[in-house]
Parts: C-alpha cells; sequence; structure tokens
C-alpha cells in the first residue's frame, strides 16, 4: 500500500514530467535533467563551474555524453558558457533565466504537493 507522503510526491513527480510536455520543443531527458540540478546546486553553493568539472561525473555518463548533453542545453536555452576570467581556454557554466523559471515552475508544483500533504 502507498501512503499519502509517497503520493504527494508521485503527484509531484507526475506534474513536474508535465513540463516536458507543455514545453515539448524544449523537452530535457533525464541525464539533461540531472546535469541542471547539479548545476543548480553548486550554482547555490556559489561555486563556479567549468565545464571540465562536469565531465568528470561519472554518474552522468562518459565525457562525450557530457559534453553532449551540455551542449544540448546550451542549445534549448537553459545554460550559457562563458570564458574563465584568467584562462580563456576553461568554459564557465551558468544557468539562464529560462532555467530559473523552469526550477521555479518545479518550485511551485513541489509546493503544491507539500501542501496537499499537510492537509492531511
Amino acid at each position: 500500500m502507498i501512503s499519502i507522503k509517497s503520493l504527494a510526491f508521485a503527484k509531484y513527480l507526475n506534474a513536474s514530467t508535465s513540463l516536458n510536455w507543455i514545453n515539448a520543443n524544449h523537452k530535457i531527458d533525464l541525464v539533461e535533467e540531472q546535469l541542471l540540478n547539479h548545476i543548480l546546486l553548486m550554482t547555490f553553493k556559489g561555486d563556479d563551474l567549468l565545464v571540465g568539472d562536469l565531465l568528470v561525473l561519472w554518474q552522468f555518463g562518459s565525457q562525450a555524453t557530457i559534453h553532449k548533453r551540455l551542449k544540448s542545453l546550451s542549445t534549448k536555452g537553459y545554460v550559457e558558457f562563458r570564458e574563465g576570467k584568467l584562462d580563456g581556454r576553461k568554459k564557465l557554466i551558468y544557468l539562464t533565466a529560462k532555467a530559473d523559471k523552469h526550477f521555479q515552475k518545479l518550485s511551485v508544483y513541489l509546493n503544491k504537493a507539500l501542501k496537499e500533504l499537510e492537509i492531511r
């Protein structure tokens, strides 16, 4: 039997996956979503994030896979690359306004699921 707490999370997951249906032209896959989440966490910590920092994270796939997904996120408008201040060969990754809007929508869905849990 699934608990009410699990149902709230399931509703959140359902709502969050609907974002991809709404934005079909800019749909992001699971690996891209995980990369985006990781970039958000690193940004939240205040760390500068280099492309090279992500390429060594094996949980997202091979270096080629990660590079391809980062390029896809850039093409879709979720991240942008800028040259490093000290070394122009290094590329820093930044979230865009579109990514911020994406996370705001997810936050709304999460808050709705939590409120529903409080009511019960």
